[in-house]
């Protein structure tokens, strides 16, 4: 089955050439790693800055694959491999990103346990770093209280945690209430991004976090913003009538991947 990609709009309202993703989409497929780097490489070399690869190329490409997994158009090796190689094209491209000057504010990501999870939080550390922020990224692998610990010795601005499943919430929420219950940093907001926090409107409002961003770029966005700017907890939850468009249109084609 070929996934033809339509368009994607970025931020400053051009269009990534549905060619780009097109080709980028079906490589990844297919596993080919060299195929997946010509493709960035040719990206770069017609003038795309690294941050716009990472938020018009790679990460709606890494929530396609997504969609694709859960609806089991894709088996759990593409899946698998289509990870990877964004995980390593992420890893190549991160010293290219530009660096704005020092914000004076810092970052803590956090992750859910998967290797998707885990990617879309590492593109967000990146992102954090090239707007300036100072970032720490714990990964899956830190448990709440020493996530807890460590967020009360260096003191960031936020913690952001990403790509929570619905088994997770739980987890989630404990970690919340338990920030704000020792309050030792009553300044530091927590933003929820990714995962079941997208697809259920409000609870990241119900769990107790100050802010929700959809992608990457949204993140960064929000977390620069004017607190009187940023959106307002309403501390009420209910569910979407219908998940939200991703910011890639697919159409699905009866055709073979090979």
């Amino acid at each position: 089955m070929l996934i033809l990609v339509k368009y994607l709009q970025d931020r400053k309202g051009s269009m990534t050439k549905k060619y780009v993703l097109e080709r980028y989409l079906s490589k990844l497929l297919k596993g080919d790693r060299a195929g997946c780097r010509t493709v960035i490489e040719d990206v770069l070399k017609s003038g795309m800055p690294a941050n716009a690869v990472y938020m018009d190329v790679i990460w709606p490409i890494m929530i396609e694959v997504d969609r694709l997994y859960g609806q089991n158009i894709i088996d759990s090796a593409q899946e698998a491999f289509a990870t990877r190689i964004n995980r390593t094209i992420v890893d190549q491209l991160q010293n290219k990103l530009p660096r704005r000057a020092e914000r004076s504010q810092k970052i803590v990501v956090c992750s859910t346990s998967s290797e998707h999870g885990e990617l879309g939080a590492q593109m967000i550390t990146d992102l954090f770093e090239s707007d300036g922020w100072e970032a720490r990224f714990l990964g899956s692998s830190v448990n709440n209280d020493d996530t807890l610990a460590f967020v009360h010795s260096w003191r960031p601005d936020i913690l952001l945690l990403h790509g929570v499943t619905a088994k997770e919430t739980p987890g989630v929420r404990n970690l919340i209430d338990k920030i704000k219950a020792v309050n030792a940093y009553p300044d530091m907001k927590i933003m929820l991004s990714g995962g079941i926090f997208d697809r259920a409107e409000g609870l990241w409002e119900e769990v107790g976090a100050d802010m929700h961003a959809s992608t990457a770029a949204e993140a960064v966005k929000i977390a620069a913003a004017d607190e009187s700017e940023r959106p307002k907890p309403r501390r009420t939850i209910k569910r979407r009538k219908k998940v939200a468009s991703p910011p890639v249109e697919v159409e699905q084609l009866e055709t073979a991947v090979s």
